[in-house]
């Protein structure tokens, strides 16, 4: 069993620590602070100064915690909504460590087809483009993503992944997701705690989206936290595995989830909280005989490949994520020996509280559809 960095961080988060591992987080504390500071003060920055409107309407999805909150599955899910509603609608995301991320913008996929690797344009843009057919971009700053799309055709709605701390671009709506298993953690910033900033950055939200993957009722949140998101409006949404894909001459074959039942699985990943990942595998009965980690937006290496192989030698098969899998399809795996586990978001009755929170009245006349199917 290998666990990366963040797995030991995130041991030092445990609100119930004893010594040595309460000096070591005492030891963070300093830290926390300083940069929950710096935070804040950014934020205070693009309060004053005017920010980028991109002149087509605009819905942020973010979170307060690092990683594994359902971020990606659930902007390609709101996405995918507006999509068969008859709306225009686009991604924009970071391209967080690919190699295309850090510079001007660049089309990443349209019309179900892809014109970058993962390497280029990252894991999270390219495992979008699988399964949805609209445009996505991506750019450092996004506004510039957003007029790349926007030349290409008109717009309705562009969805951006990941970017409640982006605040050089104004937008419409801003979603705050928040994991229904971990909530906000023991409440403290990095590095002392899971938090990207402090509480007080979830009054930028226009609604909170709880999502968990056991239909959890509610997560574990302390007083103050429950006060401070309950000024918003909060939806839940499910999140759950629904199939196993695999990697087959340039396409991925489904299976349905519960074929992993009783299986032998090393499970593998390079996100920065694998917890809920490994818990999901659990759930769905599979027998977890050993876990990889890589750190977050790992480009896999073939030495790594070599690895993956050896630790595998006692499971029936490697288990990974989607945004994983786009980075290792290319790798010589035998034929159904490494698959991911799809995700699905449903939200009930709630979807169309989110709707109604996404479009606008000038939006709304554009999609009768949605009316008619609900």
């Amino acid at each position: 069993m290998k666990l990366g960095q963040g797995a030991r961080l995130q041991a030092l988060w445990n609100s119930s620590l004893r010594a040595p591992a309460a000096a070591l987080w005492a030891g963070l504390v300093p830290l926390s602070l300083a940069y929950g500071g710096a935070m804040t003060l950014r934020a205070g920055f693009w309060r004053l100064f005017q920010r980028k409107c991109a002149g087509v309407r605009v819905v942020s999805i973010g979170n307060l915690t690092v990683g594994g909150n359902g971020k990606t599955p659930f902007t390609l899910y709101l996405a995918r909504l507006l999509q068969r509603g008859g709306l225009r609608t686009a991604i924009v995301s970071r391209g967080f460590g690919g190699t295309r991320g850090g510079g001007s913008a660049v089309l990443v996929a349209d019309g179900g087809r892809c014109f970058l690797s993962a390497r280029e344009a990252g894991d999270e843009a390219v495992m979008m483009a699988r399964t949805f057919a609209g445009p996505i971009a991506i750019a450092k700053r996004r506004a510039e993503a957003i007029a790349l799309l926007c030349q290409r055709g008109p717009l309705d709605v562009v969805v951006l992944d990941d970017a409640f701390q982006h605040l050089r671009l104004a937008r419409d709506l801003n979603l705050l997701l928040i994991g229904g298993q971990h909530g906000l953690g023991n409440g403290w910033v990095l590095p002392a705690g899971p938090l990207r900033e402090r509480m007080g950055a979830a009054a930028r939200a226009d609604a909170v989206v709880v999502l968990s993957f056991d239909h959890a009722s509610d997560p574990p949140l302390t007083a103050r936290q429950q006060a401070v998101l309950s000024r918003n409006p909060i939806l839940r949404a499910s999140l759950w595995p629904r199939a196993l894909v695999y990697p087959e001459a340039e396409r991925w074959r489904e299976e349905p989830a519960g074929s992993l039942a009783n299986r032998r699985v090393l499970a593998l990943s390079a996100v920065a909280d694998a917890r809920n990942f490994y818990a999901m595998l659990r759930a769905i009965d599979a027998d977890l005989v050993g876990v990889l980690e890589y750190p977050d937006h790992h480009s896999y290496s073939a030495a790594d490949w070599r690895e993956i192989h050896r630790a595998a030698a006692n499971a029936d098969l490697v288990v990974t994520t989607e945004k994983d899998l786009v980075k290792l399809e290319r790798f010589p795996f035998a034929r159904s020996e490494l698959a991911a586990l799809r995700l699905e978001i449903t939200m009930g009755k709630d979807e169309e509280r989110l709707l109604a929170l996404v479009m606008n009245e000038s939006t709304r006349k554009l999609v009768p559809r949605l009316a008619e199917e609900r």
